[in-house]
């Protein structure tokens, strides 16, 4: 007996068969259009941090240019 002889094909086959195509391909579908909102949403968010921590870097270096800084 080898190693292929044990692996229930039958079986395999059986329930491939029932598999319904149109579920799988939206189910790809929708995964796919998740982690494409959840990058762009990722990148949104990363933007607008670098964005903001640039004003406030700016504003602090004109603070310590005026004089009026903390330190």
């Amino acid at each position: 007996m080898t190693v292929l002889d044990r692996v229930p094909v039958d079986a395999i086959t059986e329930q491939a068969k029932q598999v319904n195509v149109g579920r799988v391909v939206l189910t790809v579908l929708a995964a796919l259009l998740f982690g494409l909102g959840w990058l762009v949403g990722a990148f949104v968010l990363a933007l607008a941090w670098c964005g903001t921590a640039i004003k406030v870097g700016y504003l602090e270096g004109r603070r310590r240019e005026q004089g009026v800084g903390s330190g």
